[in-house]
């Protein structure tokens, strides 16, 4: 494959991955877990600190139970697997806005869905996690293959690049 046809594949990639909050029942391979979980591994962080972890839940308990700690993650139990991405306390989020982008995008390229969920109760998902003093929940990931109608638009279109870009000053 060419240089020109790899970006070509990251841009749709891009341009095509939209959030879904339904999934099928079809399971994730280890394979295709493990490409994701590397591309999150992968994404830069602010002087290389490497501050992201990973927990991966495939339990439809653990996933129940987790989604308890959000205000909006019904999501979470349906899918294959979540994957919560934890921090230190002290750690920025853009760090763990980079894997979770990383990881969504990387699923995308092999037809795997998600939509990022925050858990509003961060005591709740520390507890629920066991995580260790000091660490805390950044974002919550369920990932699954779409429904068999395919992935559903709310219908709201993207902003107009004209309206969102300003050149030199607002």
């Amino acid at each position: 494959m060419t240089e020109v046809a790899r970006e070509m594949d990251a841009y749709k990639i891009i341009i095509t991955k939209r959030d879904t909050r339904s999934y099928s029942e079809r399971a994730i391979s280890d394979e295709s877990l493990r490409r994701i979980l590397q591309a999150g591994r992968m994404a830069g962080s602010a002087k290389n600190l490497q501050p992201c972890r990973f927990v991966v839940m495939r339990s439809a308990e653990k996933k129940r139970e987790l989604a308890g700690c959000g205000q909006f993650a019904q999501q979470v139990p349906n899918a294959a697997v979540a994957i919560a991405i934890v921090v230190p306390n002290d750690a920025r989020e853009f760090d763990a806005g980079r894997a979770a982008q990383n990881m969504m995008l990387a699923a995308w390229s092999e037809g795997i869905a998600s939509c990022a969920v925050t858990m509003h109760d961060a005591d709740c998902a520390r507890r629920v996690l066991r995580l260790p003093e000091g660490y805390r929940v950044s974002i919550v990931i369920p990932f699954g293959y779409p429904p068999a109608e395919g992935v559903q638009s709310l219908g709201a279109k993207r902003l107009a690049l004209e309206e969102i870009v300003h050149d030199e000053t607002w």
